[in-house]
């Protein structure tokens, strides 16, 4: 390809791109959705959050599932001022405890309708939510309420398996991330800093 070619071809591209800058005016908080199979969702979260504290906004964090294993995110975001509400019971599959888990889940769902109705809060990572709503431990028109009824300049952030679709259709953005190959499914371990 010639200079001449590539310079009007990149023209072209760059005139699109600033057209739909152009055309993207309005300033709102936005309900985004990681979903899939894959690795990475709750990563990519906080990425969002690491990047919302460097710029100064305020974060909060629910984590559904989780245990009371070392996190990593936690250690560095928390001393910055970042509140984080953890269910800290485990997978739900070594529990096995249906009431025992509904009414863990309820208690952190307290604290994330909290955050969800904070105007003071920039972004609000809803982790692991997918799975509270699947297995009925959240009525799901509570969590739509939350989600729709949220400061007008909040982002909030859903991650997990198998997102119901009512949350997807709420959602501004969805990625769904797609498994290609896993370490763990060579027998790998999963390893402190890395995976969790």
């Amino acid at each position: 390809m010639t200079d001449e070619r590539h310079r009007e071809r990149q023209q072209r591209l760059k005139e699109k791109v600033e057209a739909r800058v152009a055309g993207a005016q309005e300033t709102r908080g936005i309900l985004l959705v990681l979903t899939g199979n894959g690795k990475g969702k709750t990563t990519a979260a906080f990425g969002t959050a690491t990047r919302a504290v460097g710029h100064g906004k305020k974060v909060g964090v629910i984590q559904f599932i989780k245990g009371q294993w070392p996190n990593g995110e936690r250690n560095l975001l928390e001393p910055h001022g970042v509140e984080f509400q953890v269910m800290a019971t485990g997978f739900t599959w070594n529990t096995q405890d249906r009431e025992s888990d509904t009414a863990a889940c309820l208690s952190v769902w307290q604290h994330a309708r909290r955050m969800l109705a904070d105007e003071s809060l920039d972004l609000v990572i809803l982790d692991e939510l997918t799975y509270m709503v699947a297995y009925d431990y959240l009525p799901l028109e509570e969590v739509l309420s939350a989600l729709r009824n949220r400061p007008h300049g909040q982002t909030a952030i859903v991650t997990g398996r198998g997102c119901h679709r009512d949350i997807l259709e709420m959602a501004d953005t969805v990625s769904e991330l797609r498994p290609v190959k896993h370490a763990f499914d060579a027998g790998v371990k999963a390893q402190i800093g890395i995976d969790y």
